[in-house]
């Protein structure tokens, strides 16, 4: 396979620009494999879901991570932070994307819209397109962003909800990650009753989500594509669960990678670089459901993993029937077992 294959026409007004209201409203387009697709909403899901199958949510919750910062000679800065070293949020010490990075000198002090200095810029980091920053002074980081911080839309969002949690699950529990695991914002308290109400268990693992994971692909070849490494947690009670389900249901690319970067290594908990592609063999998950990617991804890669070439026709059929794209945009249920 080559990174071209995974190319598709995505028009700019298929982009979602805002979230469905109420939440479960968004369409769904169900893969039947060989017998085509089904159009139904995410409200359907109690229904079309089977007792014994367990669902399986990523919990994270998103940090106000971007930062409007300025230089001592007033210019602007904007500080995306990505991971706070050893995984634990109050540390002064993180990884962080700045713009305009290049220009800036280590030890250089950026500066809060009051003037006051709010962390020092150290330079870069060992990964690619990142910086490594410190926060000064006495505030703690998590009190600076929530004074300061932006949740971080992705760029193709140009339009701010009102409403903050809205680019939050209803579930969301640590605030960690610099992403939200979209599929999850579909899902509403009532929906989620209705599931649990015919049977359905639900369980919660972590996948600390960093932009890399929605990064187009930039070389030919796949193999040749570094994946960054994200935190993962899998509660060993959750493979108890997985023993004893009639299928696994995972809720979003996150939560495919948390579950099978545990089952591939045999950790349940640490750091993944697992580039799920053509090729990989399946350990746990059965179903997933998800929302629609951008071209060139190492996410859309994983859905032609899962489902092989029938993803095409998916997406050309959602395209056809005017869904809506990306993280705010429609789902769709996809089952590698259809004949």
């Amino acid at each position: 396979m080559r990174t071209s294959d995974f190319d598709y026409d995505l028009p700019a007004d298929r982009i979602a620009q805002f979230p469905a209201d109420p939440r479960d409203s968004a369409r769904l387009i169900i893969d039947l494999g060989s017998s085509g697709v089904d159009h139904r909403h995410v409200r359907d899901l109690d229904a079309i879901l089977r007792e014994g199958d367990l669902l399986i949510v990523n919990d994270t919750k998103v940090l106000p991570a971007r930062l409007p910062l300025t230089r001592g000679s007033g210019g602007r800065v904007e500080v995306l932070l990505l991971e706070p070293a050893q995984g634990n949020e109050s540390s002064r010490h993180w990884t962080a994307m700045v713009r305009p990075g290049g220009r800036l000198k280590a030890g250089e002090q950026l500066f809060d819209p009051g003037g006051r200095p709010v962390v020092e810029f150290l330079g870069r980091s060992a990964s690619p397109d990142t910086f490594e920053i410190s926060f000064t002074g006495h505030e703690e980081p998590i009190d600076i962003m929530n004074r300061l911080g932006e949740l971080p839309l992705p760029p193709y969002i140009t339009h701010r909800p009102a409403d903050r949690d809205r680019y939050q699950t209803v579930y969301a529990r640590r605030a960690a990650s610099a992403a939200a695991p979209t599929a999850g914002l579909h899902f509403t308290p009532d929906l989620l009753g209705r599931i649990r109400a015919r049977g359905i268990e639900v369980a919660k693992v972590e996948l600390v989500v960093g932009l890399d994971t929605f990064k187009p692909v930039t070389v030919e070849d796949p193999a040749e594509h570094r994946m960054h490494t994200e935190w993962y947690s899998v509660d060993p009670s959750v493979f108890d669960r997985i023993e004893r389900a009639q299928r696994v249901v995972a809720i979003g690319t996150t939560a495919v990678r948390s579950l099978e970067s545990a089952a591939s290594s045999g950790q349940l908990t640490g750091r993944t670089n697992l580039f799920i592609r053509r090729g990989y063999d399946w350990k746990v998950v059965d179903v997933m459901l998800t929302n629609f990617h951008l071209p060139k991804t190492t996410l859309l890669m994983m859905i032609d993993a899962f489902v092989g070439d029938r993803w095409r026709n998916i997406y050309a059929t959602a395209l056809e029937n005017d869904y809506r794209f990306l993280s705010f945009g429609d789902a769709m249920l996809l089952d590698r077992h259809a004949p």
